[in-house]
């Protein structure tokens, strides 16, 4: 068995990074659309400045893909572009109501937060496992500032 180096991955370690990257990318393009959709200013700059971060995020795992000779995922999923398009047309149906995105934003993040959860555990001693935790850490960071102020826009 040969030890695993960041620039020498095994293929399983490259998958689950191009399924990140993927994820990361789909978060992007889904808090960009939510930003343009909310009407509520602070919300539409936590997004960006979400979306800046997942954008960040896919960049650095994309690099490392690619220090491993493979190209790397450069497009989202399916599915979350079909979430998008729900979210879209739900924001439209209730005016942009800031409630309405932050339901469907943390619906969003429960995703990419289960996605790198998955992955830390079938990677466990990976040699991107701390490239991978703190990533895990911005993603349920921006999870929770999601879902709490979706709590809070409830409560009102």
């Amino acid at each position: 068995m040969t030890l695993e180096t960041k620039t020498d991955l095994s293929d399983q370690t490259i998958a689950k990074l191009q399924k990140l990257i993927r994820a990361n990318i789909d978060s992007f393009d889904g808090f960009r659309e939510a930003a343009n959709e909310v009407d509520d200013k602070k919300i539409a700059a936590l997004f960006v400045e979400l979306a800046d971060q997942r954008s960040a995020m896919a960049s650095k795992l994309q690099k490392f893909v690619e220090f491993n000779g493979e190209n790397s995922e450069d497009d989202g999923s399916v599915a979350a572009a079909t979430h998008r398009i729900w979210m879209n047309i739900r924001s439209k149906l209730n005016g942009g109501d800031a409630y309405a995105v932050l339901a469907e934003a943390e619906r969003g993040e429960d995703h990419i937060k289960a996605a790198y959860e998955d992955v830390l555990q079938e990677t466990a001693g990976s040699a991107m496992n701390d490239v991978l935790t703190d990533q895990y850490r911005a993603v349920k960071a921006g999870h929770d500032k999601v879902r709490d102020l979706r709590d809070a826009y409830k409560a009102k």
